[in-house]
């Protein structure tokens, strides 16, 4: 089987793809080492490491129906090639599993995937049951309109039907918005990304509230970019990084080197241009999602805080 190499930006599903509910039975045999937080370990005992990857998290984690890619699963790749050179394994089994937002942190903590590097945030909340790597992104939640839709600012979605994606930030922050304010907004939760553009785009919402960098992927899929816009002071500041299971200092110390390395040495600049700032898979249009001054000091001193 061929295996994924760090200069290799997508993995062939077809070779790797497996489903949460097959692997449940796999895993049965090391969910010992999950259980007291040994991946590495569990790795070398299994001769698998599991990997979870987001469908449609354009550019962090997505499939085209062929192959997984995106700026965090090259992260991931390279983590990936660290394990290898770690357990002197150079032929180790990778295996990619689909998550959702949902479903993301039971799937790690069952230890169906040992590690998965998407659209997920570091919180505090979420630090109770899982642990984080150094920070991949920092980026704001705001909202994908249409030019027309005199959408502006959250205040603007009073009454308004509203998208966003289940077991998110943004679901979490527009149902305390709803409470706390009156809003009176028709809040729409979907599965995916995917599914909340293709609500947006269909007239059934006046917004899509989102990870900004999310939205501009998003955007990519539209029959036409030029007509949406991203708008809003940000409802919050957070940051994604990879996940993986918690009371494991050596996994995190491993993870955090192959990240603060990509940052500090400049090459996290040169792939985060080719995600963000050229031409992409499936469509090859442009996120032209510049560099912010967050993302330049995360690069110049790599951390594993969270924001909230």
């Amino acid at each position: 089987m061929k295996q994924p190499h760090t200069c290799h930006n997508r993995v062939p599903l077809r070779l790797l793809a497996a489903t949460a509910l097959g692997l449940i039975g796999t895993f049965s045999a090391t969910a010992a080492s999950a259980a007291d937080g040994d991946t590495l370990r569990k790795i070398k005992d299994s001769g698998v490491i599991s990997l979870g990857y987001r469908e449609s998290s354009i550019p962090f984690s997505y499939t085209d129906g062929k192959e997984v890619m995106g700026y965090s699963h090259e992260i991931l790749l390279q983590i990936v090639d660290k394990v290898k050179g770690e357990l002197k394994m150079p032929n180790l089994q990778v295996r990619l599993t689909p998550i959702t937002s949902q479903n993301r942190i039971p799937l790690v903590q069952n230890g169906t995937i040992d590690i998965e590097c998407g659209s997920t945030t570091n919180n505090l909340e979420r630090q109770k049951q899982v642990a984080f790597s150094n920070s991949l992104f920092v980026y704001g939640i705001k909202m994908l309109t249409k030019k027309d839709s005199g959408v502006k600012e959250f205040s603007d979605l009073k009454d308004r039907n509203v998208v966003t994606t289940a077991g998110t930030t943004g679901e979490r922050l527009l149902v305390k918005m709803n409470g706390e304010k009156a809003m009176n907004m028709n809040l729409i939760s979907t599965k995916d990304h995917g599914q909340s553009f293709l609500i947006l785009e269909s007239g059934r919402a006046a917004a899509f509230v989102m990870d900004e960098p999310l939205l501009y992927g998003e955007r990519t899929k539209a029959k036409s970019a030029g007509d949406w816009v991203v708008v809003g002071a940000p409802l919050q500041t957070e940051n994604y990084a990879c996940m993986f299971r918690k009371d494991d200092p050596s996994f995190k110390k491993l993870a955090d080197g192959v990240v603060a390395d990509l940052q500090t040495s400049g090459r996290a600049e040169k792939l985060y241009n080719k995600w963000f700032m050229s031409p992409i898979p499936p469509r090859g249009i442009n996120m032209n999602y510049p560099l912010s001054a967050d993302m330049k000091a995360l690069f110049a001193a790599p951390n594993d805080k969270a924001f909230q």
